[in-house]
């Protein structure tokens, strides 16, 4: 066995690395890069499940980072359970080859109660009384109570929302280190989320998003610094690139506009009802699946979304099946943006009767992936003093509610999610195992099986033609 690191830079695409990325640029130059022909959705979730089984979304199940529970009528985003995935994992039969093999995996997603050795990922504590505390779910469990004892809290609001920097990624690195240092697993899988901050925000504009890229190019050089020196070799790669976008489509608002929404009133404000819905819409990035509860409506739910400016394709079943996403856990439909625009959740019609949690960061009860939880919403004239005022609240006991995003999807600049037609948009994977990469792009299915060459237990990759 080869111990072998893996570094997931989210959202890094060629077009990122250069002068911004001394580092990477540099250690790019000792080895070879090769682009990813995207998975759809091309999003965290699915992009990582099929990287680290070798399958698609149509095999593993895992077709974007949240989908429609029709079992509880429950729209669930963000899930954490590694049994999500329906196919083995990539430390599962590295273990069948050799006994003495170890994973550590420090915050890929499905991250929680799987078969790798080691294993850390976010998991905020909720008591009864409202708040929202920092924290870790780890295995074995007193890996949590060590990383923390020694690196300080995980900066969870750093992680994601208004707040999110460099810090959280700086943790994890280090975090991943230290787990290295006091277990030494074979394979380490470490996430890094860093960029797909600013870059969602701002877009491809190197103005802003330059010292983001200076900040987490210094994070890859400790790191493969690092691994190197202890006799690793080390793949850095991505899930996606984020590409600009100038429209927000708001499908779900287009769906009610033709009587298929369905909302219930909540002490003055709407939720969305999908278990009554005739269809609705979970929204992904630049991917939906659009879900019809009376089949009968399917081509009608169809023809509206293709004469809808801003869709590019809308996916039946035939459509489904090319793009290997026909899973049962799929949209009935999958609607895709076009290069310009990407989904908001956002289903009613007037701001006044948004829910409570549409301005608050609220992962899990949204219908639908909101960005703009990245940004403090621009009409209140001091937002950290408010903040600050809340979390006083909340220390001393009250309950309170963080009401600080803006209901302005026009704010997003830069998206993912589609397939972009130009391969500079596509993410990346660098190795100095210049003897394994043939191709100038490998399938995302690939991955796996570059990994396990790494690791040396199969030295022939086959390397597919999938391009759509």
């Amino acid at each position: 066995m080869k111990k072998t690191v893996v570094i997931d830079v989210v959202a890094l695409s060629s077009r990122l690395i250069g002068e911004y990325t001394p580092f990477l640029r540099q250690w790019m130059a000792q080895g070879k890069k090769v682009t990813i022909d995207p998975v759809l959705p091309a999003v965290t979730c699915s992009s990582q499940s099929t990287y680290l089984t070798g399958k698609w979304p149509a095999e593993h199940g895992i077709v974007g980072n949240g989908w429609y529970f029709q079992d509880e009528c429950e729209i669930k985003f963000w899930r954490q359970s590694n049994r999500l995935v329906q196919a083995s994992k990539i430390w599962e039969e590295a273990q069948q080859h050799d006994p003495d093999f170890t994973c550590s995996n420090m915050f890929w997603w499905y991250n929680m109660y799987s078969s790798a050795d080691y294993a850390v990922t976010p998991r905020p504590l909720y008591p009864a009384d409202g708040r929202k505390l920092p924290d870790i779910h780890s295995q074995p469990m007193d890996l949590r109570h060590r990383l923390q004892d020694t690196l300080g809290q995980f900066p969870l609001f750093n992680f994601w929302g208004a707040n999110a920097n460099i810090k959280s990624t700086r943790w994890i690195a280090d975090a991943s280190m230290l787990v290295d240092q006091w277990h030494n697993p074979t394979l380490t899988l470490i996430y890094l989320p860093h960029l797909d901050y600013e870059l969602q925000r701002s877009g491809i504009d190197f103005s802003k998003i330059g010292k983001m890229l200076q900040e987490v190019d210094e994070v890859c050089k400790d790191l493969i610094t690092y691994y190197e020196e202890k006799g690793a070799d080390v793949i850095v790669l991505s899930e996606y690139g984020i590409t600009d976008v100038r429209r927000p489509m708001y499908l779900n608002r287009i769906l009610r506009e033709h009587g298929y929404i369905s909302v219930k009133d909540e002490l003055g404000t709407e939720t969305l009802d999908v278990g009554t819905c005739g269809a609705f819409a979970v929204c992904d990035h630049q991917l939906a699946h659009v879900y019809v509860n009376r089949k009968e409506d399917i081509s009608k739910v169809k023809q509206l979304l293709e004469e809808t400016i801003g869709i590019a394709l809308v996916l039946d079943e035939a459509g489904k099946k090319q793009y290997h996403i026909d899973h049962e856990r799929a949209g009935d439909l999958v609607a895709v943006a076009d290069k310009h625009s990407w989904f908001a959740y956002y289903y009613w019609l007037d701001d006044a009767k948004a829910p409570d949690y549409a301005r608050t960061v609220d992962i899990h009860r949204k219908p639908g992936y909101d960005p703009v939880e990245m940004f403090f919403d621009p009409k209140i004239r001091f937002p950290m003093a408010k903040a600050g005022f809340k979390v006083l609240k909340k220390k001393l006991g009250f309950r309170y509610l963080m009401d600080l995003t803006p209901l302005d999807a026009s704010l997003i600049k830069g998206s993912h999610g589609r397939i972009d037609e130009d391969d500079v948009n596509h993410p990346v994977l660098i190795t100095k195992r210049k003897d394994l990469l043939q191709k100038s792009s490998i399938a995302p299915t690939d991955v796996y099986g570059m990994i396990m060459a790494h690791l040396g237990f199969d030295q022939k990759v086959k390397l597919h033609e999938t391009k759509l």
